[in-house]
């Protein structure tokens, strides 16, 4: 029985993420939080990749200054 192995990458700002359905750009969610592929509308598994993954813009800027904090109920930045 042949293993997956997981292949890791690693973004610009040297953060390092798992290449897979998990952290694809192209993934939707249902109204239960459940991942869903946009082009097979299969449920998103976290050892999966396809030919057409591409990096979702939350970890591309991984690592960045920029980015902030917000209380969920407020909206108020907690952390800059």
């Amino acid at each position: 029985m042949a293993k997956k192995v997981m292949e890791f990458e690693r973004n610009q700002m040297g953060i390092d993420y798992k290449r897979c359905c998990a952290s694809c750009g192209l993934k939707k969610y249902k109204y239960d939080g459940t991942r869903l592929c946009s082009l097979n509308n299969k449920e998103v598994k976290a050892l999966k990749v396809c030919k057409k993954w591409q990096l979702c813009e939350g970890l591309k800027n991984a690592g960045r200054k920029s980015g902030v904090v917000r209380d969920i109920e407020t909206k108020e930045v907690v952390i800059h």
